[in-house]
């Protein structure tokens, strides 16, 4: 499978690391983005720089998309550059990102209608410190024989790849998980202004509460952060677990089936993004329940 030439197409916060991964697990690789200084790394690294989409297509076996939301997907694959232009029967799609399940049903329907090429959704988690370690958790929807084929190729990045049925399940899946950190980052935020203002010795919640059922990556990661105000060089943003709530929330709709809790978390981290922390970290969160005004004891 290392002799299978890539193209990564997203060299952000999650595609830096996971490319980084791909090149010292001995992967030829080129690389796109839109913004040219982000591939700068991993052109050091030993990456290939396209200076276009169709250029990447045309000199690789299979395409990876890491992007920012639908949107984004849909514009690189169908644009007036883009892969489903360029491409040919016998490559393959794999979509990191995480985007609409109907949508992504749809997108693959369509790239193989026009070029025969299978897609693969395949969003991770696990955040940028499980894409630099490799460890993350990769839920896939497509055929059977080509995740099977692409397992090789996923090693370097993941811990776990599960096969979660036909196209489009992997993001069922992603949503899923984001519904759980969603409301979870709601509740630590909570829980840490809560203990803050009872006296308690807020900083040492994590540790206290480490191998508890409380316990949980997010909280590791969120807790820290929000007592030290650390908010500083974010590895998340607000406005991506706003993205994939509000998926949840839509697909609900298409399936009859209620998420009130995820549907509530959506409008407080749509609130919270209002207010200005869009690009921020979301341990900002907290700063939603330290300063609530408290109403006069009657």
């Amino acid at each position: 499978m290392t002799s299978s030439r890539l193209g990564f197409i997203g060299i952000g916060l999650m595609g830096e690391p996971m490319t980084h991964r791909l090149l010292e697990a001995g992967f030829s690789v080129t690389v796109f983005n839109r913004s040219p200084e982000k591939t700068r790394s991993v052109e050091t690294a030993g990456a290939r720089v396209a200076t276009s989409i169709a250029e990447l297509v045309a000199e690789v076996d299979i395409i990876l998309l890491c992007l920012a939301n639908t949107d984004a997907v849909e514009e690189v694959v169908f644009g007036e550059d883009g892969i489903a232009k360029q491409g040919r029967a016998g490559q393959r799609l794999v979509d990191f990102s995480s985007s609409d399940p109907a949508a992504t049903r749809d997108f693959a329907s369509r790239l193989q209608a026009e070029c025969e090429i299978p897609w693969i959704d395949a969003p991770v988690s696990g955040g940028v410190a499980g894409a630099e370690a490799g460890s993350l958790a990769i839920m896939c929807g497509g055929e059977a024989n080509d995740i099977e084929a692409l397992r090789p190729l996923l090693a370097p990045l993941a811990f776990r790849v599960t096969h979660m049925g036909p196209v489009g399940s992997g993001q069922v899946t992603k949503v899923c998980n984001q519904m759980i950190v969603g409301c979870n980052a709601l509740v630590i935020a909570e829980m840490m202004a809560l203990a803050e203002a009872s006296g308690v010795d807020a900083p040492r919640i994590p540790e206290a509460l480490t191998g508890g059922f409380a316990d949980s990556k997010p909280f590791q990661l969120l807790a820290p952060r929000m007592a030290a105000d650390d908010f500083e060089n974010p590895a998340w943003h607000v406005r991506t677990l706003l993205k994939d709530l509000d998926m949840a929330v839509a697909q609900s709709q298409r399936s009859a089936s209620a998420v009130p809790m995820s549907g509530l978390a959506a409008q407080l981290f749509r609130e919270h993004a209002g207010q200005g922390h869009a690009e921020s970290d979301p341990a900002t969160l907290i700063e939603r329940y330290r300063h609530l005004p408290t109403k006069p004891s009657k």
